[in-house]
């Protein structure tokens, strides 16, 4: 029997339609299924979750049948509570479904550590670009010690202590300059 014959036996067609039958129950078998497993049509709203405590989200989450997964801290920000949530994903007000993991960004409980960097012989101006770069703000009670080289650094005080090269303070310090006075020999 050639490949032309078989095509236009009746066998052929038969076996044609088993397949797209079979197909067809596939299909809408799989279409229910999915309907059922993946909880079609159900939908939470994410709450608001900005400025609460860990242990309130935990709470208010478990609640709606929620997850949440903390992830890395961002930057200080004064205007919140210590280790209270600072942003949410997905938003609030989004709809989502059960056991949905909201990732969370908390608030640190103070600034970063910022390393004081190697000034001494800068000049003063040279010295508030580099600390304000750092992320430092530079006060105005400037000391002044003799040495030959007027307005360069000699040394750096935060709250009347010597800071050395290396020492960390957190973000947005006031840190003082120790200027030489340009009287020296």
């Amino acid at each position: 029997m050639s490949v032309f014959q078989f095509l236009k036996s009746k066998s052929f067609f038969i076996q044609v339609a088993i397949a797209i039958v079979g197909l067809l129950v596939f299909i809408f078998a799989l279409k229910y299924w999915l309907g059922f497993s993946t909880n079609h049509d159900q939908k939470i709203q994410v709450p608001n979750l900005h400025k609460m405590s860990l242990e309130d989200v935990d709470r208010k989450l478990k609640e709606l049948n929620l997850d949440f997964i903390v992830i890395d801290s961002a930057s200080y920000n004064p205007n919140y509570p210590k280790k209270s949530v600072i942003e949410q994903t997905p938003e609030s007000g989004d709809f989502v479904k059960e056991k949905r993991k909201i990732y969370l960004t908390l608030n640190p409980s103070k600034y970063r550590d910022v390393t004081i960097p190697d000034l001494k012989g800068r000049t003063k101006r040279q010295a508030i670009s580099q600390l304000r770069s750092k992320g430092l703000n530079v006060g105005t009670n400037y000391t002044f010690v003799r040495d030959i080289g007027k307005d360069v650094v000699r040394g750096l005080r935060y709250k009347g202590k010597i800071l050395n090269s290396g020492d960390k303070l957190p973000l947005n310090s006031i840190v003082d300059l120790v200027l030489g006075d340009g009287k020296g020999n």
